[in-house]
């Protein structure tokens, strides 16, 4: 099959790959540039999972062509996390309100609601509910992550005035920092 030179930027890096013209974004960022915190959860667009940033916009990334995106700007969740490993507001309010359980939805969820909040600072509950409707978690009832994004929002997510997790239980955080699941 024929291919197309695409050329990304991909969480401040630039890359430039020869893909074939049917290659979705997800596959692009999973198998070709090894950054596997975005999930690919149903290649359906029903559940968030694979949702990234392109262009500054929050996009389901199974649904975006690898050539849809030449000249872009792509963050995913392995890029919220500062430069120094200090986790994003959003990444340490999701840790702070238990917003996880197994992890798998949280990538999508995180660039989700970043985008969201990018848009609207200060939503409401039902702002936030709306704004998340996108992506499916199986396992937590969505509470603990309206809380989270309702913290962050606050700035209660802030780095710098939450504690550190305990030693213990860091892989955990550091695993939510990467998109990966605990």
């Amino acid at each position: 099959m024929s291919t197309v030179k695409v050329s990304l930027t991909v969480n401040g890096e630039r890359h430039e790959l020869d893909v074939e013209p049917r290659l979705l974004l997800v596959h692009l960022l999973r198998d070709r540039l090894g950054l596997t915190g975005t999930h690919v959860g149903c290649d359906t667009s029903n559940c968030g999972a694979c949702t990234v940033h392109l262009d500054g916009e929050g996009v389901k990334s199974c649904t975006v062509l690898a050539v849809q995106a030449d000249g872009g700007e792509v963050k995913t969740i392995e890029g919220m996390a500062s430069a120094d490993g200090t986790l994003h507001p959003l990444q340490e309010a999701f840790w702070n309100d238990h917003a996880l359980q197994c992890g798998y939805c949280t990538p999508g969820m995180i660039m989700s609601a970043a985008d969201l909040l990018k848009r609207n600072p200060n939503p409401s509950e039902e702002e936030i509910r709306h704004g998340l409707e996108g992506n499916l978690c199986r396992c937590t009832g969505y509470h603990n992550i309206v809380r989270a994004v309702q913290d962050a929002a606050k700035g209660a997510g802030d780095t710098t005035a939450a504690p550190p997790p305990p030693a213990a239980g860091r892989e955990n955080a550091e695993a939510v920092a990467q998109g990966i699941k605990p």
